[in-house]
């Protein structure tokens, strides 16, 4: 979605993001990137419309006023965002909400006056109801209806129109209305009607901005992996602690056992295990030297080491992921746009149905009143509700029953894009596994050696300590006495048990091809070797096997090695690509997206994010890092891997009752709208009917709270 004017280098010129609320749909991204692209004095426009941002790359000599002077004159308003990658969309989704939450209250109220109105009161009655009524619709019609009026009166001030335009206008006439009748004791006011519009068409809106606040968090969770600084080494031999945003490559920081890498660099000095899983997903800690590359974002697990900055704040391989997560979900609102497109046709073609029968009536001898009033009919009754809500009703309702089953569904649009799967690429470590390193052969070990392991592995924070820990206390064992305990980073844990030496540490041997383990030693002596394994999640084997039923192939996208991705992939009968950084799994989802195939990328890890972003559809467990659980789509509980199969069965039995909502809302406006440009429809039955319509689409969709058995 970049456009961009020929003989430009974009790469070489500043780049400043502004936020831009009024972004609604396709045709407001093809004016902003469009109309931007015609100025000889901007590059490139890219323009997120999850985040509603734009991203302009213009000359040097372009200042803010000038850009944000030009996006007005394209009929946006614009505020320029500081570089921390905050928005308003929790400040708009909070006004959206007030609003909802005052159209609401006020139209059981004047429903409830209504009632009386078309029981049959008559005279004075009548007329205070009707003013009652509207003492409580002109101030909730001001207030409530100002998302509408803001976006419809900034498009109709640059000569263009929008969704809004019509909305605006049906609101504003039939309020007017239903006051004049209300001075001259007419028979008919549609404060009513008026209220209910509001209601219907602001929840759909306050949904629409929770779901662009939930595609943001996964890139704000990801950025606090970072530390916050690091402690410097200067040229004097002095250290400081320098800020992450000040870090400068050359840079010598100093990193505690412990602590987080703040930038990427060089080992100059040093040895130690790190926590390498955010970019290879890898759960075994993994050694690094001198001379070997460390990344912001990873933890060093051991020794303290001495790391040379070569990347820092925006050009780390963190900041990289955080890029490839906001460029792999703004894809994602391709899949709206079908939608979007049949929606720009709404406005041209109510306001001509509209003119064209206040148009006739007038001419075929009604009066202003009367044709007037049936034009208000037809924009009140064409409004798009019924249509609007056959699939996000369809959504609610299935999204409901999958969260009582554990099945957490995060993104409206997800349930669409998980019924087109139709390939399935699968993370090893917590993913097809728990993610936990388990001990498979504690029972070897007699009761003193379980004993001394216990006593060391208390003292040791070290992942595969823990979980011998973790077994032994599980078993009620009792720890050895042990004496001058202490650990030595990336060579074990050593004690006196009496008069002998123990330790637990890391084997002579090569781990690549034993697997994770550790070896206990007594004396020197070789007395254990603890061999963990990560276990394969409860019904894997189920799962996969009813995602071949579907059509679906199933694959596996590992940064492990082969070593620990072969035992998986040969018992789950699947093939595997293996030591995968995080561009590598985009490319592997890119590659299958040109042949035409709909991947769904099931993940966990931080290095898992931009995958999860980019796949057609995403899943996640409940273990999986913040940034895995807010780049996916749906989140399921438990140790389980059936959710994903009954996601997938929910998503495809979601469609069919879509497109019968869609078959509903098309056969409405095919009968309604005869009626209201014939004159035999009411503001009010016009109102009447739109809820009507949606309230049919909503009864079908609740057909789906059994689809999760």
């Amino acid at each position: 979605m970049t456009a961009a004017t020929p003989n430009r280098n974009p790469v070489a010129l500043p780049q400043t993001e502004f936020a831009v609320p009024g972004v609604r749909c396709a045709g407001c991204i093809s004016k902003l990137e469009n109309g931007l692209a015609l100025n000889p004095g901007i590059a490139a426009a890219r323009v997120n419309f999850t985040a509603k941002r734009v991203a302009i790359t213009h000359l040097p000599e372009m200042t803010l006023p000038q850009l944000v002077k030009i996006l007005g004159d394209i009929g946006f308003e614009a505020v320029p965002i500081a570089g921390d990658m905050t928005d308003g969309t929790q400040q708009e989704s909070r006004q959206m909400l007030q609003a909802m939450a005052v159209a609401g209250f006020a139209m059981m109220n004047i429903m409830l006056l209504s009632v009386s109105v078309w029981s049959g009161a008559q005279g004075f009655t009548r007329d205070l109801f009707h003013w009652i009524s509207a003492l409580i619709a002109l101030p909730t019609v001001a207030y409530a209806g100002r998302p509408f009026f803001r976006t419809a009166w900034a498009a109709l001030r640059k000569g263009r129109t929008n969704m809004d335009v019509p909305i605006s206008i049906g609101v504003l006439i039939t309020t007017a209305l239903s006051l004049f009748e209300t001075f001259t004791h007419g028979p008919h006011a549609y404060f009513d009607g008026v209220v209910m519009l509001l209601f219907f068409l602001l929840t759909g809106r306050w949904l629409d901005v929770v779901m662009r606040s939930r595609a943001r968090d996964g890139v704000s969770a990801l950025l606090k992996q970072t530390a916050a600084g690091a402690m410097v080494l200067g040229e004097d031999g002095k250290t400081r602690w320098v800020e992450a945003k000040a870090l400068l490559p050359g840079m010598d920081m100093i990193i505690a056992s412990g602590e987080r890498v703040a930038a990427d660099g060089v080992i100059l000095q040093g040895q130690s295990s790190f926590d390498l899983s955010l970019l290879t997903g890898e759960s075994a800690p993994q050694m690094a030297s001198e001379g070997d590359t460390i990344h912001a974002g990873t933890m060093n697990i051991d020794n303290p080491v001495t790391v040379r900055v070569t990347a820092a704040g925006p050009d780390t391989a963190i900041a990289d992921i955080a890029r490839l997560m906001e460029q792999a979900g703004q894809s994602k609102s391709l899949y709206v746009r079908v939608a979007d497109r049949a929606a720009r046709l709404y406005a041209p073609a109510v306001h001509t149905l509209a003119a064209a029968s206040f148009l006739g009536w007038m001419l075929a001898g009604a009066g202003w009143h009367e044709s007037l009033l049936i034009a208000v009919a037809v924009l009140i009754i064409t409004c798009p509700c019924a249509l609007g809500l056959a699939v996000p009703a369809a959504q609610i309702v299935v999204a409901g029953a999958l969260m009582r089953a554990g099945i957490l569904v995060k993104d409206g649009s997800a349930l669409e894009r998980l019924a087109e799967v139709d390939r399935a690429f699968f993370d090893k470590t917590g993913t097809l596994t728990l993610g936990r390193p388990e001990p498979v052969n504690l029972a070897d070990a007699n009761a003193e050696q379980q004993s001394i392991l216990l006593a060391l592995t208390r003292a040791s924070r070290h992942p595969l300590s823990e979980a011998i820990r973790r077994a032994l206390e599980a078993a009620s064992l009792q720890a050895a006495t042990l004496t001058a305990i202490r650990e030595i980073p990336g060579s074990g844990v050593y004690a006196m048990a009496g008069q002998r030496v123990v330790s637990l540490g890391r084997p002579d041997y090569d781990v690549a091809h034993a697997g994770m383990a550790a070896l206990l030693l007594i004396d020197g002596q070789p007395a254990l070797t603890v061999h963990f394994t990560d276990q394969i999640r409860k019904e894997a084997a189920e799962t996969v096997a009813e995602l071949s039923r579907m059509g679906i192939e199933s694959s596996i996208v590992s940064g492990d090695r082969a070593t620990a991705v072969g035992p998986v992939a040969r018992a789950l009968g699947l093939t595997a690509q293996t030591s995968m950084l995080p561009e590598d799994k985009l490319d592997a989802i890119a590659r299958q997206k040109k042949a035409g195939h709909h991947i769904l990328m099931v993940g966990d890890g931080l290095n898992d994010g931009p995958a999860l972003a980019a796949g057609h559809a995403s899943i996640a467990p409940a273990s999986a890092s913040d940034v895995g659980q807010n780049a996916a789509d749906v989140v399921f509980l438990g140790d389980a891997l059936s959710p994903v199969a009954t996601a997938l069965h929910a998503a495809r039995r979601t469609q069919q009752i879509v497109k019968q909502n869609f078959a509903l809302a098309i056969g409405y406006n095919v009968i309604a709208v005869p009626l209201a440009i014939s004159g035999h429809v009411t503001p009010l039955i016009a109102a009447a009917a739109m809820s009507g319509s949606s309230l049919i689409v909503v009864a079908n969709a609740l057909r789906l709270r059994a689809v999760v058995r």
